[in-house]
């Protein structure tokens, strides 16, 4: 288990806390020639990635988020018109441009369906299609591309952890209400996957995001909204086994595995844990994400920070 980073960095520093790439290092030395143009090694990466789907589809996303994405891979793409994996990342880069307000959702979506029919199989266009609708469509159009996505990998990591986001965000004057419909959904998710599925997190995340709309919905504070939303029986329950599934099986091949314990380190803080959370921290190192740092509406980089230091006991 490799130590923490160090505290006292640089600004510049800390913002590489939030990497969407995580662990996966061969993402990251691929990212760095694919920003200037030279889509080789994304190719041969894609090819190798192969149809580990959450890998492929959190690759896939993390170069579909770099400057210029879409001229290189429709470069990639005119220079192999039939590659699926071309047509993929220029897909995703779409559906990025257009979240960034720099192309038109209905592009993003004609390009992922066609990217789906060069490949059936994989789910990821439809990935970027679950992206898209989150942003700009309804329920119906949404749950519709979460069935595709899930039909095709039934334990997609990044998909759930939209729909659990998107369920959160309905009938936020229900309140901290137990039977809200996204903790049935967590719980069913988790107990529908295999034992070593990272899945097994998911009400977790349900609880953390229900927290995120409760919190901007009712204008608590942080500490407070905190503190009522992670004391009651339900929350205390889904933290005690997901953290023992860790204990259990840690799950570190899994290439958003960082992603999960970044909320488990998060829940476990707001309900008073430290010592649990600092197991965690140890497990993050460097690769923090921004959700759930940012809720409800704080600097992630000193959120973050500041739990680590609290959980470590650092000055």
């Amino acid at each position: 288990m490799s130590p923490p980073p160090p505290l006292g960095r640089t600004r510049k520093r800390d913002a590489q806390l939030f990497d969407p790439a995580l662990c996966d290092t061969e993402l990251v030395a691929v990212r760095g020639q694919f920003t200037q143009g030279r889509w080789a090694r994304a190719r041969s990466l894609l090819v190798a990635t192969g149809d580990d789907w959450d890998r492929r589809g959190h690759r896939v996303t993390v170069l579909a988020e770099t400057p210029s994405a879409t001229a290189w891979a429709r470069e990639w793409l005119l220079a192999e018109p039939g590659s699926a994996d071309a047509a993929t990342l220029l897909a995703c880069a779409t559906v990025h441009a257009a979240l960034r307000g720099k192309g038109t959702p209905q592009a993003a979506d004609e390009a992922c369906r066609r990217a789906a029919a060069v490949l059936p199989a994989d789910p990821t266009p439809w990935l970027g299609l679950l992206m898209l609708s989150r942003a700009f469509g309804g329920d119906e159009e949404f749950s519709r591309n979460f069935d595709q996505v899930r039909a095709r990998h039934r334990e997609h990591h990044h998909a759930h952890h939209l729909m659990v986001a998107r369920l959160a965000e309905r009938d936020p004057a229900a309140g901290s209400d137990p039977l809200h419909e996204v903790y049935d959904f967590a719980a069913w998710a988790a107990e529908e996957s295999p034992a070593d599925s990272p899945l097994a997190v998911l009400p977790v995340i349900a609880h953390a995001e229900r927290y995120r709309v409760l919190a901007a919905a009712e204008g608590r504070t942080a500490p407070e909204a905190a503190t009522l939303h992670w004391s009651g029986r339900r929350a205390r329950q889904v933290l005690r086994s997901a953290f023992d599934w860790w204990l259990e099986w840690e799950r570190e091949d899994h290439p958003r595995n960082r992603v999960d314990l970044n909320f488990l380190a998060h829940a476990k803080l707001c309900e008073g844990r430290p010592a649990e959370a600092a197991a965690l921290f140890h497990r993050i190192g460097a690769h923090a994400t921004r959700a759930p740092w940012s809720y409800p509406d704080r600097d992630p980089t000193k959120a973050f920070l500041a739990a680590r230091s609290a959980a470590l006991g650092t000055a």
